[in-house]
């Protein structure tokens, strides 16, 4: 195995690095937080001996701190689990001449106006869009385009800073938010886009070159940034191979790879596209990494493949596990993320009793919550299966169902 610099903030405790890949005291110098390690400070010194720990990670110092390292240890790969390190990893490649994905590849699937712009040019539908450098590049586009429209952050992920805007009052409260936002109002961090009405789905898988190694898609119960205004539960179920939108997305997905600057070695991927009452797909956007939540556990149950550890072990240099396109799922299945309601949890007094439903609660009795915070958030999660993707629907509505009449918020 190649010595590799690993760039990670995940927690050893819930994202076991040290058993995903091989041979991790000797080849992994591991650059992370003291966070990450918090009680797990045995399995560091033992796994990761050559690692740095960093107090900001996303201070520009770890940067430097980071190709200090790879110097030092002479590494021959670059790799990261978090999207915010997808353009960091890149640039350590380009400047220590390794192989993976660079910069160009790396900027095309994050910044989401160059990936929209190469999208467009390719004949790809994306919703119109601009970038928005100051308040009047905002006006300008509402005067072109009207209302509904989405503002986001060009380099976001999980809905992170999304705002629906239906009216200038909208406006108006978006341009106050600056003060306290995380993404600074500032040239080349915002964009803006119309609003799309349809289906929202995702399609998650192996690229590799330019091409799609395997893939699949999924249909979410509704859009993540709505999800944190409405303080609602998500879900997402994989679609059935004899569903019309399954090849539709699996040929969006395939376009828009093949269009966007190619990253040698194998990565995960994850697209987010929208289908109308016309039945055309519309890009949302694509990222260069596995989907969050429980994509990548569900991809699991159904293929046998963890994306995430498949996607890591790719750019460590492993040979993947799967390498052709799985005919269907099996079994079929899905996840949902059960909302934090406001007050004190008391969860269910007796276990879910919907066959095909592992749930899994996060919040401990008398947690104080007060709805959902960001995309992700949830006071438990579910991965439910069975043996069409319709019976995974009905299983799910009923899993919802007992989660509403059971747990309580006080």
């Amino acid at each position: 195995m190649p010595r590799v610099l690993l760039l990670s903030r995940q927690p050893l405790a819930t994202r076991p690095l040290q058993e995903w890949l091989d041979d991790t005291a000797d080849n992994i110098v591991l650059v992370t937080t003291p966070k990450a390690v918090a009680g797990a400070e045995d399995l560091l010194a033992e796994s990761f001996p050559r690692h740095r720990l960093v107090s900001d990670y996303h201070a520009w110092a770890v940067g430097q701190a980071a190709e200090e390292a790879a110097r030092e240890h002479g590494v021959d790969l670059i790799a990261s689990t978090s999207e915010s390190d997808v353009l960091r990893a890149a640039r350590l490649r380009v400047r220590l001449g390794l192989p993976g994905q660079g910069t160009h590849s790396a900027t095309a699937y994050r910044d989401k106006v160059v990936m929209k712009q190469l999208a467009r040019a390719a004949g790809i539908r994306v919703p119109a869009f601009a970038a928005i450098d100051d308040p009047l590049d905002l006006l300008d586009f509402i005067d072109a385009e009207g209302f509904p429209l989405v503002v986001k952050p060009r380099f976001g992920a999980g809905a992170e800073g999304v705002a629906i805007l239906r009216t200038m009052q909208d406006v108006t409260a978006f341009l106050g938010r600056q003060r306290e936002s995380d993404v600074p109002y500032l040239p080349g961090q915002w964009m803006a886009e119309s609003f799309v009405h349809g289906d929202f789905f995702h399609v998650d898988g192996i690229m590799r070159d330019g091409r799609i190694v395997h893939a699949w898609p999924a249909q979410y119960s509704g859009g993540l940034a709505e999800r944190v205004r409405d303080h609602t539960q998500v879900s997402s179920v994989l679609l059935a191979p004899d569903d019309e939108r399954t090849a539709v997305l699996q040929r969006m997905a395939a376009e828009v790879i093949a269009v966007l600057p190619a990253a040698p070695l194998p990565l995960a991927f994850h697209l987010e596209a929208w289908i109308g009452v016309d039945a055309v797909p519309v890009m949302c956007e694509i990222a260069s990494r596995a989907g969050g939540a429980l994509v990548a556990d569900v991809y699991e149950r159904a293929f046998g493949i963890h994306l995430a550890r498949e996607g890591l072990r790719a750019q460590c240099g492993a040979d993947l596990a799967l390498t052709h396109q799985p005919v269907a799922p099996d079994p079929a299945a899905g996840w949902v993320l059960l909302p934090p309601g406001h007050g004190s949890f008391a969860p269910p007094a007796e276990p879910c009793p919907v066959p095909g439903a592992e749930l899994n609660l996060l919040l401990k009795a008398g947690a104080q919550r007060q709805g959902v915070q960001h995309a992700v958030d949830a006071a438990a999660t579910a991965l439910v299966h069975a043996g069409t993707a319709e019976e995974v629907r009905k299983r799910m509505a009923g899993l919802m169902e007992w989660w509403r009449t059971s747990a309580e918020w006080r």
